[in-house]
């Protein structure tokens, strides 16, 4: 028998095609299971984090620590908060862990320095940081001109003294600022809408300019600001709406036309925030009617 080596035929184009795809079928059978690798998402297009996928960031976190807005700024930072509809305002000063009382002195004042020692401004400043850390922006609140302007409408409705600007005023100036907060609130109104229609309490084509209205906004007491036009105005028109929507006198507008029978309503003429003639050991003080009592007398 010949020891010589014998030459193997080379294998044919098709013969080498069934042996590899043998081999990819039994590759497939060994890796049942195996999926092929998922799509990876351009730079461009991440994919959205849902809420339980936002990052933690403890209530200590150095960066919620490092105050860079003032007053003012978390003022306004609030109050398009509100305005987006996310919350409400009992909803956010609970969400936040401050009260009522706190919240209304705060967001009453006017000022970058205003109302740095309150606890709102800290812990609103926490608040909307670690919502930015997370990436949440605020909502941006959308103004529907049809809607606000139907709103707004109170043009069907005189009152007597609208002509020489005398209607008589039966609300505390604290009380005209709290229907202000509140209606600037509701969604669809604008702060500009809102000015534009009090200065209609003046036919002569009165401008009243967003400054007047935070300083307003920015006093505190019954009388506080009556001769302010935003009071004036602001007045005019939710009396206006109330006589429009059909709904009864509050409490304390009764009250006001009882202290101020004799008076036609609070001065809005003459500043009543002014000091007291009184004798020694007397100490003057104003209620939430705006009428000052004396104290001390004997």
């Amino acid at each position: 028998m010949s020891n010589s080596p014998v030459r193997q035929p080379l294998a044919s184009a098709s013969t080498n095609a069934n042996i590899s795809n043998r081999l990819s079928i039994a590759s497939l059978l060994e890796k049942p299971h195996e999926k092929p690798a998922a799509p990876i998402l351009p730079p461009t297009q991440p994919a959205k984090r849902k809420a339980d996928e936002l990052e933690e960031i403890d209530s200590d976190d150095e960066r919620l620590c490092r105050i860079d807005k003032n007053c003012n700024q978390v003022r306004t930072m609030i109050r398009n908060f509100i305005n987006s509809g996310e919350m409400k305002v009992t909803e956010f000063h609970k969400a936040i862990g401050s009260s009522g009382n706190a919240y209304s002195r705060f967001m009453g004042q006017n000022g970058p320095d205003k109302g740095s020692g309150s606890d709102v401004y800290y812990n609103a400043f926490k608040f909307f940081k670690r919502r930015e850390l997370q990436g949440i922006k605020i909502p941006k609140k959308k103004a529907k001109p049809a809607e606000e302007a139907k709103k707004n409408d109170v043009s069907a409705i005189h009152l007597e003294g609208e002509e020489d600007q005398s209607v008589p005023v039966y609300d505390s100036c604290d009380e005209i600022r709290r229907k202000i907060r509140a209606y600037l609130a509701e969604p669809g109104i604008t702060q500009a809408g809102f000015l534009r229609e009090i200065a209609k309490a003046w036919p002569e084509g009165k401008k009243i300019q967003s400054k007047v209205l935070n300083d307003f906004l920015g006093k505190r007491g019954a009388t506080a600001g009556n001769t302010s036009s935003v009071f004036y105005g602001s007045y005019v028109f939710f009396e206006k709406q109330r006589i429009r929507d059909g709904k009864p006198k509050s409490k304390h507008r009764q009250e006001m036309e009882k202290q101020y029978s004799g008076e036609r309503g609070i001065d809005t003429k003459h500043r009543l925030d002014g000091g007291v003639w009184c004798m020694q050991g007397e100490r003057p003080y104003e209620d939430k009617y705006g009428k000052i009592h004396i104290a001390g007398r004997f």
